[in-house]
């Protein structure tokens, strides 16, 4: 067993002390000339395009409005899931372009580029967006069809005889 003496213990005290302390730098707003903020969005086989700029809180989903986009309320509810976090509902206007996927995968896409928006847009929210979640991709996808299988892992009807 290797034994320290007092001169590698100064020496090393020494190096501690005399090391430069850490700069953090805040990161800056990102928007573009028409003051909003862009984030994409992935979900399944869902990829959607968020634009937020601040506004009354209208979501627009490819063109139409999100109330006749997305019937189901959980789907709705899990789109504004960003915005009850960090306690900005009704501040920031949606317009997203959203293909792929059904519809569950297509709210998950678009909470996910809205997270990304909110945080391009005020970087003092990210930290808030990180530990509910919203930043990390859900990499859960439908698993493949295996050969000699009915589905990804349902097999053919046991036989007795």
């Amino acid at each position: 067993m290797a034994t320290l003496n007092l001169k590698d213990l100064e020496l090393a005290t020494a190096t501690v002390e005399s090391a430069t302390p850490v700069v953090v730098e805040k990161r800056k707003s990102n928007k573009d000339a028409h003051g909003r903020s862009y984030g994409t969005g992935r979900r399944k086989n869902s990829i959607a395009r968020v634009w937020i700029k601040p506004g009354s809180g209208t979501v627009t989903v490819n063109g139409c409005a999100f109330e006749k986009y997305f019937a189901r309320e959980t789907h709705r509810m899990i789109i504004m899931q960003p915005f009850d976090t960090t306690k900005t509902l009704g501040q920031f206007d949606i317009t997203c372009t959203v293909l792929g996927g059904g519809h569950t995968g297509q709210a998950g896409a678009i909470r996910h580029g809205v997270a990304r928006a909110l945080d391009q847009f005020e970087p003092e929210l990210h930290a808030l967006l990180r530990k509910a979640g919203f930043l990390t991709r859900d990499p859960r996808a439908v698993e493949r069809k295996k050969y000699g299988k009915h589905k990804a892992r349902k097999s053919t009807q046991f036989s007795k005889r």
